[in-house]
């Protein structure tokens, strides 16, 4: 559910892993990249458009997901950044 809703907001390409893949969720049979939640805080870590201002992406991605986190801190990074045609 939060994959999803980060994948739908404005100027987000994907999720990213991160360089070493850890920032992951790990589920019976499947890793989803790019997500982690633990009892403190939801880390997000995104690659981004480059015609849209990072620090609007990452505030609208920490948006799209307050509801979710409940009371936990939502952390959103930015890994990489792409020109989209």
């Amino acid at each position: 559910m939060i994959a999803e809703r980060v994948r739908a907001c404005p100027g987000v390409v994907g999720l990213s892993g991160g360089p070493f893949g850890t920032v992951a969720t790990y589920m019976p049979g499947e890793r989803l990249l790019g997500v982690s939640v633990n009892d403190r805080q939801v880390e997000i870590a995104v690659v981004a458009r480059m015609d849209r201002p990072l620090p609007e992406t990452a505030d609208d991605v920490r948006r799209a997901v307050t509801d979710l986190a409940g009371d936990r801190r939502v952390n959103v990074r930015i890994d990489d950044i792409m020109e989209e045609p």
